[in-house]
């Protein structure tokens, strides 16, 4: 009955709501979200530098969150970096003092709070000639006053009347340095009223918003026709209204405070000449480099072409248009279809495409929507895990067939491990050692699926033709060559692809070399299957040597063109590591499927519907085995102290892991014998998952969270996931049609195309070196 139920509720769902009107509503969700953004900014203006200094609001403990905008936490040498040969300014009263001290302990940590408290506190940092003293004519200046004033003359109207004398007198004097300085002027905190000494009764918050209240309308109005260059620094009020309660004195603030203001400070003077990824406050919209403006002039005339193609055929289109039966009233289909023609096919794909990719540049690029950093707990890592979890058990249907690893059970492996990959990207769970440990153990799965499935399809196979190859190789990079372009990225940034291309690789000349050892011939001698673990034993050896020889590796990779590719920030290191970080498991994998098909093959196991897969004693003792084995791996990963150590063992511990779950799902027949249709749906578009999240649902090239609905975390995460989802499998969809017109069977017709595409990407190296030139 319960079935019956399930069946006839998804029947009603995919009735009312398909994957078609899905598509639809996030296309309409993204033009009003962009108008809404778009209208914002001219309305409140686009200037995140403005938000950074006025608005924002804590995370968790300790964490600030700037509105719309994310920052940067500075370390020494970028810091030093940032302000060499800079002047800076600190002008006011003790709380200033504070504030200097922290800004200065940012250059130098081990800088000491000492000084006469009422005189000049110098500081130089004179390797790095960076200079923190009112002396000079400085760069910099952050001033603010009041609490004494009002201290001193008891809180009378009298001391207001002058301070706002005080200020009038020297807002053109501010004025006229902020046209060539950069000007602060700092209001003034609340206190906390119950602290505060009975020499310090008279300073309340009353008087404190007076204060604040002269000072803001006097330093606005300085200028007549323009908006003031003095910048007002509001945003230490917010964050000293979530702490001031944890004051020592009820006037100054605790240390972690002011240390929030002084990055604060940093990240609006540094971020625009250092530009950190992750610190988008103050930064403005990269320019467009020659690659980009070529790829927009491509998908624009992509879409125009398509346009056209489209009017032009719509008549014929008319005329296959289903006519309605007058006596019935149902819709006739004609009899004639119009096939589509390819060159229809590759127009639609590459307009689909340029929308997509103008939001992927809006998202990421073009400063339109807003971006928030990551903040991590384990409710919001562990709550949607659950949730997902739920989800996967309730969506389920029976197998079209009970082999170990059939298609269905892999799709579902790679929709589940891809899930938890992106909830802990999202919620920043690599900060959290032991759920980052067991992460790279699904990343390692992957890679034993790649090993795996191509060993197998080669070995049952035997095609080595080009054609395969080729058909794999766009599948993989298709979509990551194109954001490469229009994101401006290396190709190592998207660096699981270069991973899976670089294995298959290796699996494809393994395999296709010389003898060429294929289960036909294996079949008829079992000497081939001799040679074939030799061959399986001399990619291990090769695999060991790269691995402990990092010279020999840098080298190889450092070759040019193969420098393009696998450079990144100069240099091949980030490529070595993450090579070396899973090195041995397309090797595990290649050897599980080989096995696997020799057992099968000589029908050891028991693949039959709600089978074993061995005898009920053996089955018993190897489920025992799996379960203690995933289960002893877990408290390893969690006890893990340090990364460093226990990156080092990854490499060959994580396939225990990977081996007992594939025991566990498989050697129940009952198991093997069900899937989750909601995990094997998203497994199915796992790649484009992976690499779409980068830029349309986290932000700032992963660093981030991508914003569209400001204000309420839960639904923002709902739209953008909703869209990110979408978007993802329209770009499978695109892939799969054009890998059917770019990749076709034909030897002759493939050989043209392929020179097509070794002379695009010459293009694409010489537009590249040209670019690298005009940035040096």
């Amino acid at each position: 009955m319960a079935a019956l139920a399930y069946n006839l509720g998804k029947r009603e769902i995919n009735h009312y709501f398909s994957v078609r009107s899905a598509k639809l509503l996030a296309l309409v969700a993204v033009l009003l979200l962009a108008a809404c953004h778009l209208a914002s900014r001219r309305y409140r203006g686009n200037d995140s530098c403005e938000y950074l200094l006025s608005s924002g609001r804590f995370l968790g403990e300790k964490v600030w969150q700037p509105h719309s905008c994310m920052m940067h936490k500075y370390k020494i040498s970028e810091a030093k970096n940032c302000l060499v040969d800079k002047h800076i300014a600190f002008i006011g009263d003790s709380r200033i003092r504070q504030l200097f001290y922290s800004f200065v302990k940012i250059i130098n940590p081990q800088f000491k709070e000492e000084g006469n408290k009422h005189e000049n506190i110098p500081f130089e940092d004179k390797i790095a000639s960076v200079k923190v003293d009112s002396v000079a004519k400085p760069h910099v200046i952050v001033a603010g006053a009041a609490t004494w004033s009002i201290k001193i003359h008891n809180g009378s109207n009298e001391a207001l009347s002058q301070y706002k004398m005080n200020i009038t007198s020297i807002a053109p004097l501010l004025e006229k340095l902020a046209k060539t300085s950069d000007v602060y002027w700092v209001l003034q905190d609340p206190v906390y009223e119950d602290l505060l000494s009975e020499n310090r009764k008279m300073i309340t918050n009353e008087k404190i918003d007076a204060y604040n209240e002269a000072a803001v309308s006097i330093l606005n109005s300085s200028t007549r026709n323009s908006k003031s260059n003095v910048k007002m620094f509001s945003v230490s009020k917010l964050i000293a209204q979530e702490t001031i309660m944890e004051s020592l004195d009820g006037l100054h603030l605790p240390e972690s405070s002011r240390e929030t203001s002084a990055m604060i400070l940093m990240n609006v003077y540094c971020n625009k000449i250092l530009k950190p990824v992750d610190g988008s406050c103050c930064q403005p919209r990269p320019p467009l480099t020659l690659m980009q403006k070529l790829a927009a002039c491509f998908f624009t005339l992509s879409i125009v072409g398509y346009l056209i193609f489209y009017i032009i055929h719509r008549n014929a289109h008319r005329k296959n248009k289903p006519c309605t039966d007058l006596e019935s009233g149902e819709e006739k289909k004609n009899i004639i279809n119009t096939p589509v023609s390819p060159l229809e096919i590759l127009l639609q794909s590459f307009c689909k495409l340029g929308l997509i990719m103008a939001y992927f540049y809006m998202c990421d690029r073009a400063n339109l929507f807003m971006k928030e950093n990551k903040f991590y707990t384990h409710s919001t890592f562990f709550i949607p895990i659950i949730y997902i979890l739920v989800l996967g058990v309730f969506y389920n249907e029976n197998t079209k067939e009970t082999k170990v690893l059939n298609r269905e059970q892999t799709d579902e492996w790679k929709g589940w491990m891809q899930l938890v990959i992106l909830i802990y990207h999202i919620s920043g769970a690599s900060t959290f050692l032991p759920v980052y440990m067991h992460v790279r153990v699904l990343v390692a799965a992957y890679l034993f699926q790649t090993g795996y499935g191509h060993f197998s399809y080669f070995w049952i196979k035997g095609d080595f033709g080009i054609h395969r190859v080729c058909q794999v190789l766009f599948r993989l990079n298709f979509l990551v060559v194109v954001l490469c372009i229009v994101m401006d990225q290396p190709y190592q940034f998207y660096y699981f692809v270069p991973l899976v291309t670089v294995w298959f690789m290796v699996i494809y000349v393994t395999l296709a070399l010389w003898p060429q050892i294929i289960q036909k011939k294996a079949n008829g001698n079992c000497f081939w299957h001799f040679g074939l673990l030799l061959k399986l034993a001399f990619l291990l050896l090769c695999i060991c040597f790269l691995a402990y020889s990092q010279g020999a590796f840098e080298k190889i990779f450092s070759l040019w063109p193969l420098s393009k590719c696998f450079e990144l920030k100069g240099n091949v290191y980030e490529w070595w590591f993450r090579w070396r970080l899973d090195r041995y498991i397309v090797f595990h994998g290649m050897l599980f499927a080989f096995i696997y098909l020799a057992l099968q093959k000589r029908q050891v196991l028991s693949e039959g519907k709600g089978e074993p897969l061995f005898s009920n004693k053996i089955s018993n003792f190897l489920l025992f085995i799996s379960v203690v084995s995933f289960l002893t791996y877990s408290i390893w990963a969690s006890s893990c102290k340090n990364k460093a150590e226990c990156n080092e063992l990854h490499p060959s511990v994580s396939v225990v892991q990977i081996l007992a779950f594939i025991l566990i799902r498989n050697i129940p027949g009952c198991a093997r014998s069900v899937y989750s249709t909601f995990f094997a749906w998203f497994g199915k578009i796992s790649l484009e998952l992976f690499i779409c999240q980068y830029h349309i649902w986290l932000a700032a090239d992963t660093r981030g969270i991508l914003v569209l609905i400001p204000g309420n975390p839960m639904l923002n995460i709902i739209v953008s996931t909703f869209i990110f989802v979408c978007v993802a499998h329209e770009i499978s969809q695109i892939t799969n049609d054009l890998t059917q017109i770019i990749i076709p069977k034909d030897n002759s017709s493939l050989l043209k195309r392929l020179a097509c595409i070794a002379a695009f990407f010459c293009g694409l190296l010489i537009l590249s070196s040209i670019q690298d030139k005009s940035r040096h």
